[in-house]
């Protein structure tokens, strides 16, 4: 085959990096990868508004520069988790989500007065 006869079609252009996850549905739920990251943020965004909610019933009862640290990192947390899902890292926002959230009530129980 020479030259003239090989296929002229301009190569494309490399596709931009996509997430890990971006081409698969979530196998557990059965969700689209978009689907995955609207729960993921809409979970994110409540478990916040809980955090903040615990928060300010803990100040109320025990002032407390603990009870500050430990919910404030818990709602940080919470917005790390957010975006992590918006760029498309859904599983590791729900291992930070679940663990971290996890350790912060735990904390409380233990060691906040």
């Amino acid at each position: 085959m020479s030259a003239s006869e090989q296929d002229t079609t301009p190569a494309t252009a490399a596709e931009p990096d996509e997430p890990d996850d971006a081409d698969e549905a979530d196998p557990d739920l059965g969700l689209t990868p978009k689907q995955a990251r609207l729960l993921r943020v809409v979970a994110g965004s409540v478990l916040l508004v809980v955090t903040g909610t615990v928060l300010a019933v803990r100040l109320a009862n025990h002032t407390s520069v603990l009870v500050v640290g430990v919910y404030g990192l818990a709602m940080i947390l919470c917005g790390v988790v957010i975006e992590l899902s918006r760029n498309g890292r859904t599983r590791l926002a729900t291992w930070l989500l679940t663990g971290g959230l996890l350790t912060a009530f735990a904390l409380d129980w233990l060691v906040l007065p």
